[in-house]
């Protein structure tokens, strides 16, 4: 094969790849986690991916990296379609069954935990992409040993504390969720599942909570800190650094009533990340340069050997 030819093939195939590659950037969602109580990533992430302060998320980042952290709100699953107990193993629930998130399904007592009583709550669920579906929140039950892996035998799945219709819209980039906590001692799990109705694609999370007075699974433990939740600043900070989107995917653009009435679907992170069909125009006109180069050098070439032969 000659030089020019493998000059042009060079340059289409690295077209190619650019496109596809961007294309598939522009398409990954994440699209939020609970903050109030904040759950085990949203914790880690709080604390900072780079300089965590507690030992299990500096243990977190040794494991898995930062990566995880600054993907905080995508614990999915794309294709859960309302099997989460079918395709999600115990001891994997915190997780999603996911190995990038494994390190979240670890059955420790120093997870930060948020201190609580029985009665009616207001959740705070900090949404990065809004969607249509149904969020349910359970608490674990008195089989459940926080020594050991969440199981979903230890939810009290009969008795949801909270079911929740997410709209498309949110509320400053929050759902507020009524929940009602049942009678507990010592720490205990809320776990949430998100299954959106406008998708097969469903998200979930681990909030540690304490309801106090101790139980003897916890005796001798490590103790747990309080959690915090990330700030705007530290979301808005670390958007740079996630490998997926902020703004979300299929179904996610809003009607033209949802629009007319003033409410967003987006968030802070938003405009860090370029939407699909941006990053789809940044790929064609990254391939266009490349093509646009690989024939400006080869005609440059022929003129070179056009002059030597005259």
């Amino acid at each position: 094969m000659s030089w020019s030819r493998r000059l042009l093939t060079a340059s289409a195939v690295g077209a190619g790849a650019l496109v596809a590659t961007t294309f598939a950037a522009g398409t990954a969602g994440a699209h939020g986690a609970m903050f109030g109580p904040a759950s085990r990533i949203a914790s880690c992430y709080a604390e900072g991916p780079e300089t965590p302060k507690s030992q299990v998320c500096k243990d977190l980042v040794a494991d898995s990296g930062t990566q995880p952290l600054y993907d905080w709100n995508e614990v999915n699953i794309a294709n859960a379609n309302g099997q989460a107990r079918q395709i999600i193993p115990d001891g994997h629930l915190c997780s999603a069954n996911r190995d990038k998130y494994r390190a979240l399904d670890w059955a420790r007592t120093d997870w930060a935990a948020t201190s609580v009583t029985a009665g009616a709550k207001t959740f705070n669920f900090r949404v990065t992409a809004p969607h249509q579906g149904v969020m349910t929140l359970y608490i674990t039950n008195s089989s459940y040993n926080p020594t050991q892996p969440l199981k979903w035998s230890n939810l009290d799945l009969a008795n949801p504390i909270a079911t929740f219709a997410s709209p498309r819209t949110s509320d400053n980039g929050y759902y507020n969720v009524a929940a009602n906590l049942p009678q507990r001692t010592g720490r205990q799990i809320v776990y949430m599942v998100w299954q959106r109705t406008d998708s097969p694609e469903a998200f979930f999370g681990c909030s540690d909570v304490d309801f106090g007075s101790g139980t003897t699974a916890t005796a001798g433990a490590l103790a747990a800190q309080t959690p915090s939740a990330p700030t705007e600043a530290q979301i808005s900070a670390g958007a740079a650094y996630s490998s997926v989107s902020h703004a979300g995917h299929g179904g996610d653009a809003l009607t033209a009533q949802e629009a007319a009435a003033g409410t967003t679907s987006t968030n802070t992170a938003a405009s860090v990340h370029p939407s699909g069909s941006d990053n789809l125009l940044l790929g064609v006109a990254g391939a266009g340069l490349l093509a646009a180069t690989a024939s400006g050098v080869l005609l440059a070439r022929r003129m070179r050997n056009t002059a030597v032969t005259a």
